[in-house]
């Protein structure tokens, strides 16, 4: 005969079972603010490190009198994409509270990234800068559905 053996018998004062489900829903509690967390600092590292990219070209043309770094492409993809990361990662009721002081920031990325990439793919006919575009447009509609959620929920 199997016993399930409670916090009860282990000398503790919960119901059966009580402990643990608490345990279980802090651990996971725990771990997904610390992944938000990592979240929002890299979005931020790559947020910095691709406007110094972008002001890189026209610095070193300034500097040297020649153009050392293309204007960027493929990076200016990659990068494009985190803040659309993020917001996916902080789907959760609970997690896009959370990021409510980041909110701004997304906002100001998310058009940065958009008009640049939408502004050197129409002019300069990158094709690979269509990627950051729709990543964009991405991140704002998904902050908006959330925004959306949040305010539905709060009436």
């Amino acid at each position: 005969m199997v016993t399930r053996e409670t916090e009860r018998d282990r000398g503790g004062q919960g119901g059966p079972g009580d402990q643990p489900d608490r345990r279980d829903r802090r651990d996971r509690r725990d771990r997904r603010d610390r992944r938000l967390t990592i979240g929002v600092v890299a979005f931020r590292w790559i947020f910095v490190l691709a406007l110094l990219r972008m002001f890189a070209t026209p610095a070193t043309k300034d500097l040297f009198d020649e153009e050392l770094l293309p204007s960027p492409t493929w990076e200016w993809a990659l990068c494009s994409l985190t803040p659309g990361l993020l917001i996916w990662l902080a789907r959760g009721p609970e997690d896009w509270q959370q990021l409510a002081g980041e909110r701004s920031l997304l906002r100001i990325a998310l058009a940065f990234y958009f008009l640049y990439a939408l502004a050197f793919a129409l002019g300069q006919d990158v094709l690979v800068l269509w990627i950051a575009v729709a990543a964009s447009l991405a991140g704002f509609a998904g902050m908006w559905h959330l925004n959306r959620k949040e305010h539905s929920s709060a009436h």
